[in-house]
């Protein structure tokens, strides 16, 4: 992908966009639940990417280019081949830094970004290479470990201190200047010196204004109620744009981009269609579809955003008509959510919901709030109470992986908004002792194949991104977040501008454990690589965790795991079912009709099935950090008792899944692949392009066997809702080893077969009992 070929809705089309603009007649069958359209059967097969031609692709829209592979978003497994017909394979493919170079030499710190996963590639060749980081000569090798300098927040070339300081902050008293939101006018001022001097800066603001140019010629979003999901993408695409046009305007003091952003906020109004546009949507009281509230508190962020930063070239009339509009249509609606007085859009996410809704809704309602200043939802305390408690006190996301970017975008947003309005954040970083450790949560759930992605991944993210790491990392004093956020594909956008720190240096793998371990019992999950920054690195993500809890967003998955080497992932998740779908939200009890549907049920894991039954909701499993072992009896009904170890061997260079189980019922061990799978005896050779990986049963059980499957419902499955049609896995294999019941040690045993490696450099390790495992056990 080119660097100057900004991604967007009209240019993709070797792709099924989800709803935008430019496909309205063609809407994505998954709803808002289903950002990839064709990716949503979990597994993507991409097209062939181009060769590196450039620096890192340019990202159009933000998150609309998640759509071209699913890096980040994790309702898909991702796979380094495209599969044809005629079996052609791809590559994942970068270019080196050559044009974002600035006049003192430095560069940024990732070489290119690989075209599959979007994931950002870091020198790492048999050679040394030497390249200037913030005029700092580094080097790094083969090893990733020579020569760089340890995560550290300078004394260098930063922002100026901010003069508004008041003593007794109040969030109904507000900086005298505009813009206050995010962005105060000593930022503007001080930003196009610091474009000029580093790189960072200087590719997020190119990009933001090719970005912008390419939104200025399409047709205003449209408007499209998406079932239950309502008009979210909607909102957020509004949202992306208003802020790219008045970022743009903001810079150049040309008022076209004012128009632009005024002709895009006007359909979302009343009586739009008196103005020559088409009409956005009802004009009644419910325009902002308050029903699903995070539509309603998405669009009051735009209204906000626009009306503070356009505020000195926006004339009476327009100012009057976004203030009233936000009013009635988002901060009114917002009080009564809260007071819960009207029951067509009560405030259940005000109310002991510790995730992505209170974070969302909570931010709109305050931007939207402190930009006109003329009414005040209790939005500070019950974020305080909410939504930053949604970080359990392990740093993970108490919802999903991908829910962790709603959430903290919510969080940062309302945290950054108070902050620069009112000069506090009344707590809200810090009234949750362990939210610091959040950042950490999201670099180890990051593997080279994109997230261990477990449960749903929500709808477009648009305006939601990964830039919160930036704020984290500034204000709770940890540079690696920054650092590893600022070569990441989604971070070009006008938040990652003010929340960045050019005073940051060094780089985040430096002293970084390759292992970490998640223990709170919500998640109970660990991430252990064997690189920071190879892209051919290998990487487990492997979770036990408690089956309830996660705003119904989780799968019945204990013990599931996902595995990447060479550059592809070989072990993966399916992702979200249909959010449409009948009762999929319903609740997550037994019963629940959500368990019903495959990419949910316990069969659509890569896990054990024992009678060919979903695991118990109930379930409170145990785990080891010492080495990451987890005793997860109690999510079956039939066994006396199951545990599952995960550990690498050789250096890294091969793995080892051990399941101890004593069942009563028939065990099935299940994997899901996008590889072509080919099986003799106890083993089987898994493809994907050029590369190969051998799995192997050792010591294997009398009775075993090792067969493959399609990711489809068992035929004797208790029936989906009436009139509900499952999705579809194409490309998708499972790996399946049956046991009869009985009392097992099933070790797995994963060899990649990197390049230069002999079958004789393989080891093959002893037969030692979880319980038994040490750091030693298996030499």
């Amino acid at each position: 992908m080119s660097y100057n070929a900004t991604y967007n809705h009209s240019n993709a089309s070797n792709l099924h966009a989800p709803y935008n603009h430019s496909n309205a007649s063609n809407p994505s069958p998954y709803g808002s639940g289903d950002p990839y359209y064709n990716e949503s059967t979990g597994f993507i097969t991409p097209s062939n990417p181009k060769k590196g031609t450039s620096k890192w692709i340019k990202i159009g829209i933000p998150v609309a280019v998640l759509v071209i592979a699913g890096a980040v978003v994790g309702a898909i497994l991702g796979i380094r081949a495209s599969k044809s017909t005629t079996g052609s394979s791809s590559t994942k493919s970068g270019s080196s830094s050559g044009n974002n170079t600035n006049n003192d030499g430095s560069k940024l710190f990732a070489t290119a970004t690989d075209s599959l996963y979007l994931l950002p590639i870091y020198p790492s060749t048999p050679f040394a290479l030497f390249f200037r980081v913030s005029s700092i000569e580094l080097c790094c090798s083969a090893t990733n470990s020579a020569l760089y300098t340890s995560p550290t927040i300078s004394s260098g070339s930063t922002w100026p201190s901010d003069s508004f300081s008041p003593s007794n902050p109040s969030v109904t008293s507000v900086r005298s200047d505009r813009p206050r939101i995010i962005a105060p006018s000593y930022k503007w001022e001080a930003l196009p010196t610091l474009i000029s001097s580093n790189p960072y800066l200087k590719f997020w603001n190119d990009t933001i204004f090719g970005n912008a140019t390419n939104y200025y010629s399409l047709p205003v979003v449209q408007y499209f109620m998406d079932g239950d999901s309502g008009i979210l993408d909607n909102s957020r695409e509004v949202k992306e744009r208003v802020k790219a046009f008045s970022y743009v305007y903001r810079l150049t003091q040309d008022t076209k981009w004012v128009d632009r952003a005024w002709k895009e906020l006007q359909v979302c109004i009343p009586n739009a269609a008196g103005n020559g546009t088409a009409s956005f949507g009802p004009d009644g009281s419910d325009k902002w579809n308050p029903t699903h509230f995070l539509d309603t508190a998405e669009m009051t962020s735009a209204f906000g955003i626009a009306y503070d930063w356009l505020y000195d070239a926006l004339t009476d009339d327009q100012k009057s008509q976004i203030r009233t509009s936000m009013l009635f249509y988002g901060l009114n609606p917002g009080l009564v959510a809260f007071n819960n007085s009207d029951n067509r859009f009560t405030g259940w996410w005000a109310s002991n919901i510790e995730g992505n809704w209170n974070c969302v809704c909570n931010a709109g309602l305050t931007i939207g709030a402190l930009a006109i200043l003329e009414t005040t939802p209790p939005t500070v305390g019950n974020a305080k109470q909410n939504c930053a408690w949604a970080v359990s006190t392990d740093g993970s996301w108490s919802e999903t992986a991908n829910y962790w970017y709603f959430g903290t975008t919510g969080h940062a947003e309302m945290a950054s908004a108070l902050m620069t309005a009112t000069g506090s954040d009344y707590d809200l970083l810090t009234v949750n002792p362990n939210f610091y450790k959040t950042g950490l949560f999201h670099m180890s759930i990051t593997g080279p194949g994109s997230l261990f992605s477990w449960g749903d991944h929500g709808p477009n993210k648009f305006s939601s991104t990964a830039n919160s790491m930036l704020l984290y990392g500034d204000q709770f004093k940890h540079p690696e977040y920054i650092l590893f956020q600022r070569d990441q594909h989604d971070a070009p956008e006008p938040w990652s501008v003010f929340w960045y720190n050019p005073a940051v240096q060094g780089a985040f793998w430096d002293g970084l454990a390759l292992d970490n371990f998640f223990d709170n019992n919500t998640d109970q999950w660990a991430s252990l690589r064997s690189s920071w920054t190879d892209e051919n690195a290998m990487y487990i993500g492997i979770k036990a965790g408690t089956l309830q809890g996660h705003q119904t967003h989780n799968d019945l998955d204990c013990g599931d795991f996902v595995l990447d080497a060479l550059g592809t992932r070989w072990a993966g998740e399916l992702g979200s079912g249909d959010y449409r779908s009948l009762n999929y939200f319903s609740n997550d009890t037994q019963q629940s009709d959500r368990w019903l549907y495959y990419r949910k049920r316990t069969e659509g894991q890569n896990t054990i099935l024992v009678n060919k039954q979903n695991q118990l909701v109930a379930a409170a499993p145990t785990t080891d950090t010492a080495l990451w072992t987890a005793d997860i009896t109690s999510a079956y009904l039939s066994v006396t008792s199951f545990k599952r170890g995960i550990r690498y061997l050789n250096g890294r260079k091969q793995v080892l899944l051990q399941d101890d189980i004593n069942a009563s019922g028939d065990i099935m061990w299940r994997m899901h692949t996008n590889a072509t799978v080919t099986v003799d005896g106890t083993t089987a050779t898994l493809k994907i392009g050029d590369q190969t990986l051998t799995m192997s049963i050792l010591n294997a059980p009398s009775g075993v066997s090792l067969t493959t499957g399609d990711a489809v419902r068992f035929s004797d499955d208790p029936a989906l809702p009436a009139g509900q049609v499952d999705q579809e896995n194409p490309g998708v294999t499972v790996v399946m080893i049956s046991l009869p019941a009985g009392q097992y040690s099933l070790q797995v045993l994963f060899n990649p077969q990197w390049d230069g490696m002999s079958s004789s450099d393989f080891v093959t390790p002893p037969s030692v009992a979880i319980d038994s495992w040490t750091l030693r056990s298996h030499d």
